[in-house]
């Protein structure tokens, strides 16, 4: 691992110096609350920049599926509404929460709104995507609904494409509950 200088930008956006898995952030939920990300360790997660607007939005029906489905096996997602796309997340936090209640029934963890690529990407978003580049070996997030598997040990398994609809993960998800932390 290369170590790097911590900016005034990492300290704001919950990244210690020399980061090695996801546990090592935090970042704030959609009420406000800074959280260690270390609060789902030895969990499997898939971390998604989510959207309101966004022609990929009902995929959140797909997320709370699969939520459901593997939550008491060590699984969990956790949503990161990002506005950086079209605009297609202009709305509040609560605005945010309630419109993902009402319309998909959203249980799994939200965050407060982030941007993703960029100089005020969040770090996270940045440690995640130096794990796995995306198209052509690209790291910019390209659109809403851009996801990242997590093992139990913190580290990217995988990076899936926006149009990758929830259930297409599943077996992905199996094998890494299977392995053990």
């Amino acid at each position: 691992m290369t170590a790097r200088i911590e900016t005034a930008d990492d300290a704001q956006a919950g990244a210690p110096q020399g980061a090695s898995s996801v546990f090592d952030f935090s970042a704030r939920d959609i009420h406000g609350r800074e959280q260690p990300l270390a609060r789902w360790r030895s969990q499997v997660l898939l971390l998604v920049n989510t959207a309101s607007a966004c022609g990929y939005t009902p995929q959140y029906a797909g997320l709370q599926a699969l939520y459901h489905a593997y939550r008491d096996r060590g699984f969990s997602v956790l949503g990161f509404p990002c506005n950086q796309f079209g605009a297609q997340e202009p709305g509040s936090a609560q605005q945010i929460a309630a419109f993902c209640a009402t319309n998909y029934g959203v249980e799994f963890p939200l965050f407060d709104k982030i941007d993703v690529n960029g100089a005020h990407a969040h770090a996270l978003w940045r440690w995640l995507k130096a794990q796995a580049s995306g198209v052509l070996g690209t790291e910019a997030i390209k659109w809403n609904f851009t996801k990242f598997l997590v093992g139990r040990d913190g580290q990217v398994i995988r990076r899936y494409a926006p149009h990758t609809q929830p259930d297409a993960l599943r077996g992905d998800i199996e094998m890494a509950l299977d392995i053990p932390a």
